[in-house]
């Protein structure tokens, strides 16, 4: 008797610390902070918030994260000014041009990349830079990275860029190598991991970019300087999930390759092992952002717009939550002294 009484007392036991648990982690799961986040091109240097999602790590932080992909940078610029995102991945470029038109809330916190990383790719028929006039050239927006880093290295090799070439928006990295495969444009301005998938459908480069070293904020990571006033913490938490990403990136290949393989329906492992060897060169293993990046296109945008000119680099950047992971030693746990 005493026993089937033990054993219900027991029973009951169980049962109330399994519902506790439920009940903790629901209402740990209700506690998630939201946060809506948009990133603008198909590529490797943008892949952080997807291996975050994968391996936990916005769980992890307590976030409810929901990425959502929009390819135009003057769109994804009023979705953040409208308050329909908080935080983008982004080339600069359109956040410095509305920085300069008077949208001084935008703020960059963070960078994935500095540096332009394209390449100029085509078939046979075209051997060398100076065999690209009078041909046209696939970007994926007029007036974003590949279009940028064009117009950069074109003017290297003697070619002027208004003149000498038809630049074809086509809307996408690889809507760019669908066009090139189909002959619609001469050449393609593309990056990792489109421009491997090119090379291994047997185009070749015209220009190789990552030996350019073009500086240029490529990869940047923005938000809205009212929301780190009213959410200080959230955005905290959001680049600790990105650090610990970059770290994901930069040590576990594997892992890297079967998120790249899900998002971007990319299997070739050549095709990967080209991309991930060419990239990663180029990205920020601590997330800073560079002055001369954000110079740069002070510098492109200037040209159009005077106003630029009075903007300095500096007046464009948050470096708290980078000084706050490097100070408290944050970074220094997560990589050691590996980077």
């Amino acid at each position: 008797m005493k026993t089937r009484f033990r054993k219900k007392i027991l029973s009951l036991q169980l049962v109330s610390i399994i519902l506790l648990a439920l009940d903790l982690a629901t209402s740990g799961a209700e506690a998630a902070e939201k946060l809506v986040g948009i990133y603008s091109a198909r590529v490797m240097s943008q892949s952080m918030p997807w291996i975050a999602q994968e391996a936990g790590l916005f769980r992890k932080n307590n976030l409810d994260f929901h990425l959502v992909y929009i390819a135009s940078s003057g769109m994804v610029t009023a979705a953040m000014l409208g308050g329909d995102a908080e935080i983008s991945l982004i080339g600069g470029v359109g956040i410095v041009r509305a920085y300069a038109q008077g949208a001084t809330d935008l703020v960059f916190i963070g960078s994935a990349k500095n540096v332009l990383t394209q390449s100029i790719l085509a078939g046979t028929e075209i051997k060398r830079p100076e065999d690209l006039k009078g041909k046209k050239i696939g970007v994926t927006r007029i007036g974003g990275n590949t279009h940028y880093f064009s117009i950069q290295a074109l003017r290297r090799f003697g070619l002027n860029p208004d003149r000498d070439i038809t630049f074809i928006q086509t809307g996408g990295e690889f809507e760019t190598l669908a066009a090139l495969t189909k002959g619609l444009i001469h050449a393609a301005t593309m990056t990792a991991p489109a421009d491997a998938k090119a090379i291994a459908q047997g185009f070749h480069y015209v220009v190789y970019g990552p030996d350019l070293r073009i500086p240029y904020a490529a990869t940047a990571f923005v938000t809205r300087r009212s929301l780190i006033a009213r959410r200080p913490q959230v955005v905290g938490q959001f680049m600790r999930a990105m650090a610990e990403a970059a770290k994901v990136l930069y040590t576990d290949r594997e892992f890297t390759y079967r998120v790249l393989g899900k998002q971007l329906q990319v299997d070739d492992r050549k095709v990967l092992d080209a991309a991930y060897n060419e990239e990663i060169k180029a990205l920020e293993p601590r997330l800073m952002i560079k002055a001369e990046a954000l110079q740069a296109i002070l510098d492109e945008v200037s040209q159009l717009d005077p106003r630029a000119k009075k903007v300095k680099p500096q007046e464009l950047v948050d470096s708290r939550y980078l000084d706050e992971m490097e100070k408290g030693g944050f970074f220094d746990q997560l990589w050691g002294s590996k980077k």
